[in-house]
């Protein structure tokens, strides 16, 4: 079992920005595709960007790419997403997952065994 913790959403303003945090209990001896997807109010659940524990693989969705950095600490068992040039389209509660992996990282949020409770993040004008 793994457990997902967010931290460090906010409120902020236009083209402000903010990192968020995800400690992880994952099991070191296996590798994970971990993430983030966002869900705003009315709206579909979205995804954010992606990384393959292994070997650091990124993978970035349209509307964030040049904005958004997604990192990992193996070490401390976190993965971090740094948002700048944040929009109010950003808001949003954002979320954490995780799913042990081969090297393929799954774009879809249901292929993600493990979420987080979420974070929110509120962009304003």
């Amino acid at each position: 079992q793994v457990q997902l913790v967010e931290s460090g959403g906010g409120s902020v303003q236009t083209g402000g920005s903010l990192r968020l945090s995800c400690a992880a209990s994952w099991y070191t001896a296996i590798n994970y595709c971990m993430g983030w997807f966002r869900q705003a109010p009315g709206k579909e659940r979205e995804g954010v960007a992606t990384i393959y524990t292994g070997g650091g693989n990124t993978y970035y969705f349209d509307s964030v790419k040049g904005r958004f950095t997604i990192s990992q600490d193996n070490a401390k068992k976190k993965v971090y997403l740094v948002m700048n040039s944040l929009k109010p389209d950003d808001t949003a509660i954002y979320y954490c997952v995780a799913e042990p992996s081969g090297g393929y990282c799954s774009t879809r949020f249901v292929d993600f065994s493990y979420r987080g409770q979420g974070t929110q993040v509120t962009v304003s004008s």
